[in-house]
């Protein structure tokens, strides 16, 4: 897969995080950047969509983001979702595992956190 190709879905309801991320996604070649702000509008860009990977904040409105990446992973149990959230508590990194996230970033992530990301999805096409 090349980078190109890749399609990404931040949810955050911060707009300088989703802006920080997207950046940092675009620096690195990726276009399809879509971004939402709360857990329900990630749900259903994820069902339209079917993003490559998802980046889920943890703590928003109308729905949380470990109640959206159980809903996702229900409709599609091979879902790459990262959580990223500056609540970084054991619970939340445990309920968050627990339901599928394959990564767990403290606010802000770095490039090098999502460039790994990002070389992982190329690496399993």
């Amino acid at each position: 897969m090349e980078r190109s190709d890749i399609k990404v879905l931040i949810c955050d309801d911060s707009l300088l995080a989703r802006k920080n991320l997207a950046d940092k996604l675009k620096g690195l070649g990726i276009t399809q950047v879509l971004q939402v702000t709360d857990g329900q509008s990630a749900i259903d860009t994820y069902k339209e969509e079917k993003p490559d990977i998802i980046f889920l904040d943890v703590v928003m409105p109308v729905k949380d983001g470990v109640t959206a990446l159980k809903e996702i992973r229900e409709f599609d149990p091979g879902a790459y979702a990262i959580m990223v959230s500056s609540v970084g508590t054991q619970t939340h990194i445990r309920e968050a595992v627990k339901n599928g996230a394959k990564d767990f970033l403290q606010k802000p992530a770095t490039a090098e956190q999502v460039r790994s990301i990002v070389e992982y999805i190329e690496s399993r096409s």
